[in-house]
């Protein structure tokens, strides 16, 4: 059925003109696409969690049984799987993720410590959630989706970044890619490991702190200039192994 409309035909401007009508629409398209934003998100955290009670390998099939609903009904909601799976990934990042990384970023902790509680608290969440997150990244999630997912925290992480440098009178000009790097590098080294599993969550956590710590002194020593680091060399140090 045509959706009603009300017609304002008597509209005068701030001159004394009179201006065009105006079509409003009534508010039941608007009221649908409310209901429709919260449905979605319903049947999202009912599929977050399913997958935790049945494994990162769960079908549409067991998704729609678990929540209670038909798969006719998920697809009223969602154009197929893969946008039940964007949706999946971004309210994971939206509402588990991303809160913990923004508080372990947002403590007043000495520089080293800060570094190891944003990393731990990133790698204990995905450890907690393994088989989430290999749902998201075994059911061709858009590269878009992860991308936005990843920026949410790169941005925020740029910020606390820029920060602390600047209290140190060092430049700021790199520490969009910088952030970027760090997220980016660390996303895909957890990957690898949920993939993977050879060493300990422990030892991965270890590995990424050595990481970013030795890269943030290295940026501290040439006081954040890419000048200053192209203009010196660059030997390895010498170790006693």
């Amino acid at each position: 059925m045509p959706e009603k409309l009300t017609v304002n035909a008597d509209l005068e401007g701030t001159d004394g003109s009179r201006g065009r009508r105006r079509i409003k629409p009534d508010g039941r398209k608007q009221r649908w696409q409310e209901h429709k934003v919260a449905r979605r998100e319903e049947l999202v955290d009912g599929t977050l969690a399913a997958i935790r009670k049945l494994g990162g390998g769960i079908g549409m099939d067991q998704i729609a049984a678990e929540i209670g609903v038909s798969k006719t009904v998920l697809y009223r909601y969602f154009t197929d799987k893969n946008d039940l799976t964007n949706a999946a990934m971004l309210r994971f990042v939206e509402v588990v993720l991303a809160p913990r990384i923004y508080e372990a970023i947002g403590e007043q902790l000495e520089e080293y410590d800060l570094v190891r509680s944003a990393i731990t608290a990133y790698v204990e969440t995905i450890s907690a959630d393994t088989d989430i997150y290999r749902y998201v990244m075994s059911n061709g999630s858009d590269r878009d989706a992860l991308a936005d997912s990843e920026r949410m925290i790169a941005d925020a992480l740029s910020v606390v970044v820029g920060a602390r440098i600047a209290s140190h009178g060092l430049s700021t000009a790199g520490s969009v890619p910088w952030s970027y790097c760090i997220v980016g590098g660390i996303q895909l080294a957890t990957h690898w490991w949920i993939s993977n599993e050879s060493i300990s969550a422990d030892e991965l956590t270890d590995y990424l702190v050595m990481m970013v710590w030795s890269s943030i002194e290295g940026i501290y020593r040439v006081g954040g200039s890419a000048e200053v680091f192209n203009s010196m060399s660059h030997p390895l140090p010498k170790t006693d192994a």
